[in-house]
């Protein structure tokens, strides 16, 4: 399905979604390294309630806004005549790689609940692992958009 009115406004539906993912990317790879960060402070804390709000804002004034963004911008790609080749390996690259993404923020919201609660199990070293997944992901998208293999 593909809507032709959609196609003056390709050029902008493209800039937006390239400017909403580079917002949301900024922030998932930012999220994991307060948490590395958080893990140093005891429960409690001023420095944990102060790691709290700073996780709360970036997740709720940034990353979810940008990942909406970034979700109805490639819609209304998609839907633009000719923006998707459906037979192209490179497209369903993206989208697994994309599901995974939602899977890691969602992921990340659950992790940031733990910490607002000071019910965090997982150790930094662990958060320090975590925060190569958004990176990984963010080669893989970028390659199969661009590099279309």
């Amino acid at each position: 399905m593909s809507f032709p009115s959609l196609l003056p406004f390709f050029h902008w539906f493209l800039a937006l979604h390239i400017m909403s993912f580079t917002a949301w990317m900024a922030g998932m790879f930012y999220l994991p390294r307060l948490f590395v960060y958080h893990c140093q402070t005891i429960p409690g804390s001023a420095e944990s309630e102060r790691f709290k709000v700073m996780e709360r804002r970036l997740l709720k004034q940034i990353i979810n806004p940008a990942m909406i963004s970034t979700f109805i911008f490639g819609v209304l790609l998609v839907l633009t005549p000719g923006a998707v080749n459906w037979a192209a390996a490179w497209w369903w690259m993206k989208i697994i790689a994309l599901a995974l993404m939602f899977g890691f923020h969602g992921a990340c919201s659950r992790w940031r609940r733990d910490f607002l609660n000071d019910a965090n199990k997982k150790s930094e070293k662990f958060y320090r692992v975590a925060n190569e997944v958004p990176t990984l992901l963010f080669i893989i998208i970028v390659v199969a958009v661009v590099v279309k293999p």
